[in-house]
């Protein structure tokens, strides 16, 4: 059976072997030297990390308030890092060690930041700006300025890319983490057992991306595919498995803490469904697609890099996703942005595919590459727009705590009782402590901090009960309706209570929530 790589050098490992004029070893051009068809020299590439970084820092400025929005997942990274150091160790002994790492860098941003969102989220924007500059120097390096310019540029620009962002979770940090491991590892492997201090920055790079979110570690499955499609020699394997070894070694303690913790962790999670094995599907093909029109048209002088690059992209566009998504299977781990650092996958043959057609373009009259350079913007602004618009809305997440905060604020009296249901949605006012200050939450047994927990505990079922009895008023934060309902007997008794023994009062709907008033009967009136 024919080695998926086809003919190669034995030299050839994941980039040609370059000598400083830009020469490969069988006396082709680099793809970037001058006459490749291509621009070289510093300019080139300074260009094709300078205008991805700041399409993305442009990209990720715009809009970072998300209209005076913030969605659960993200109200936990801004209550979590607020604690003191010590409730913070104390949570990470009892769940959420996965994220422990990110919590104290943002503990350290708020200590020196306290800017809300735009706090919350700068770290994200910038971890956005340094992975597509890695994207763009990773094109560079493969395959020219121009390729690297236009990956960098295509990763930068997709919407959920964008999304993240603009998220305060780890996402985006752990995505900078991967691409500039993968950049080390394609240096590292350009002169084998030279270059030792590639290979270190490659194992301490992949690490602290690893710890800042343990689901990078299918980033090492990616990378260990490249090099047997790229038939790597013996001493690149060798080298690339004792870096390996030490990220996972690195990774152990983070791995067994988290595993004690992954049923509350995880335990929202259901086995992927077919609309996501679908998208999945529709993804590694696409990337599929480039990365065999660019093996194809790679035999030229000049081209010989971009096969080298879809022998980089394709497995880390589809081995870490496919890799959670089967494991999920038996044990549901998956969840999208878990391996947001597959799109630079995607984005490097693209880029690459975009090259060769604005190389063609040289063949058409002036007046024809102007008319094509114009309609190529306005259907990438056509297509663009619609989505960036919409990660920068409140839509684009499940639910809205700023949203939910101020409709409790409006609604609420000093001293009413409260009730989340379930207990998890407790978290819609955490942030907010002036609006939960004023309320009697019923079922509330330690706060999150003195519980070590994210939510806190809850009483016992009889004794919600009894509270909820000696109550006049009570607002409900409930999920919308249709939603499943937890079958735990703390909720069953939240909900048995208020159908009998309260009548509703009114009842507010924002993103992603209810604020339900009940009263006992005949006291709805104000």
């Amino acid at each position: 059976m024919p080695h998926p790589a086809g003919p190669m050098s034995p030299e050839v490992t994941i980039t040609q072997h370059l000598d400083p004029a830009g020469t490969l070893p069988g006396g082709g051009s680099r793809p970037d030297a001058p006459g490749a068809g291509r621009p070289g020299g510093r300019t080139g590439r300074a260009v094709a990390v300078l205008v991805p970084a700041v399409t993305a820092l442009g990209s990720g400025l715009w809009g970072i308030g998300r209209q005076d929005s913030m969605w659960r997942d993200e109200s936990v990274t801004y209550q979590v890092a607020h604690r003191s150091l010590g409730d913070l160790w104390g949570l990470l002994h009892h769940i959420d060690a996965v994220h422990g790492l990110y919590y104290l860098l943002m503990h350290a941003v708020f200590g020196l930041w306290d800017g809300g969102p735009a706090a919350l989220r700068l770290p994200s924007v910038l971890a956005t700006v340094l992975a597509a500059a890695g994207v763009g120097v990773i094109g560079t390096r493969l395959a020219g300025p121009r390729t690297g310019t236009l990956a960098g540029l295509v990763f930068a620009l997709l919407p959920v890319t964008q999304m993240y962002a603009q998220e305060g979770r780890s996402y985006a940090l752990v995505t900078a983490g991967v691409t500039w491991a993968t950049y080390f590892l394609v240096r590292a492997t350009e002169a084998p057992g030279t270059r030792p201090r590639w290979w270190t920055a490659y194992g301490l790079t992949l690490s602290l991306a690893c710890w800042l979110h343990e689901f990078a570690a299918p980033a090492l499955v990616a990378h260990g595919l490249t090099l047997w499609w790229s038939r790597a020699p013996r001493a690149v394997w060798r080298s690339w498995g004792i870096a390996a070894a030490c990220v996972a070694v690195s990774l152990s303690p983070l791995a067994w803490a988290s595993l004690g913790q992954a049923d509350a962790q995880l335990g929202w999670l259901g086995r992927p469904s077919v609309g996501m094995w679908l998208r999945f599907l529709a993804v590694s093909a696409a990337g599929a697609l480039l990365c065999r029109f660019l093996t194809h048209e790679s035999s030229g002088e000049g081209h010989a890099g971009t096969a080298a690059l879809a022998r980089l992209s394709l497995p880390l566009l589809v081995a870490p996703t496919g890799l959670l998504m089967v494991v999920s299977l038996a044990k549901p781990w998956y969840v999208d942005r878990y391996v947001l650092y597959a799109m630079a996958g995607l984005a490097l043959p693209a880029g690459a595919a975009l090259s060769r057609a604005v190389g063609l373009r040289h063949h058409l009259a002036p007046a024809a590459r102007a008319l094509t350079a114009c309609l190529s913007a306005a259907v990438a602004v056509a297509v663009l727009l619609p989505w960036s618009l919409l990660v920068r809305s409140p839509e684009s997440r499940k639910d809205d705590v700023v949203a939910v905060a101020h409709a409790v604020e409006k609604t609420a009296h000093d001293g009413d009782g409260v009730l989340f249901m379930p207990a998890r949605r407790r978290e819609w006012l955490l942030s907010y402590p002036e609006v939960y200050g004023r309320l009697d939450d019923l079922a509330l047994a330690e706060s999150p901090a003195v519980s070590r927990t994210l939510q806190g505990t809850e009483r016992p079922a009889a004794e919600i009960r009894r509270r909820l009895l000696a109550s006049d008023r009570v607002i409900a934060l409930t999920d919308p309706s249709g939603q499943p309902l937890d079958p735990f007997p703390q909720e069953e008794v939240k909900r048995k209570t208020l159908r009998t023994d309260f009548e509703v009062c009114e009842r507010t709907r924002v993103r992603g929530a209810q604020i339900v008033v009940h009263a006992r009967p005949g006291h709805c009136a104000p």
